[in-house]
């Protein structure tokens, strides 16, 4: 299994477990879903006492996204202006990294033409995303998107490719 982290922040972020399709050459998507944690119900076979008041546990069972409580992702918000200055500092700090990984200034004027293209999706579409920062909630570090499908009820995951680095597990 390949866990995938921030670059900048060495967060995990997401795992090849789910199914990842690369969107556009720059970025991955991963459908979610919504799972319940908690509220274990044990039958322990025993009949309540006729003497003793059954006790009223309270239901913990929480609907949760897999990937959002999977890898400890950080609920945050932006506004559209907020959003935008955030990209243009990260998509710097990613051509900064993927220069000092040796790509090519091909790859790198490759990087910039998508990267900007899938922005301007994103932007168009601004009100429809939740964002998540990963586990150390770096302001520097990727922003994880999230939407939902067509469909209106599958979650679904945009992280940044050239931002991730894969490690095996």
């Amino acid at each position: 299994m390949l866990i995938f982290k921030d670059i900048i922040s060495g967060d995990e972020i997401i795992s090849d477990s789910y199914d990842l399709k690369e969107v556009d050459g720059v970025v991955y998507e991963a459908d979610c879903a919504m799972i319940t944690e908690g509220a274990v119900s044990i039958d322990i076979g025993a009949n309540a006492s006729a003497e003793e008041a059954e006790e009223a546990l309270e239901d913990t069972a929480v609907k949760v996204n897999n990937i959002v409580n999977s890898f400890r992702l950080q609920s945050t918000s932006f506004d559209k202006k907020g959003y935008l200055t955030y990209l243009k500092g990260y998509m710097k700090a990613l051509k900064a990294k993927m220069t000092e990984a040796g790509k090519s200034a091909e790859e790198i004027k490759d990087f910039e033409t998508k990267a900007g293209g899938f922005a301007k999706k994103i932007i168009g579409n601004f009100k429809d995303y939740e964002f998540y920062t990963g586990e150390s909630m770096d302001p520097d570090a990727m922003v994880v998107l999230l939407n939902y499908r067509e469909d209106g009820t599958t979650p679904f995951v945009i992280v940044w490719k050239h931002g991730l680095k894969a490690e095996k597990v």
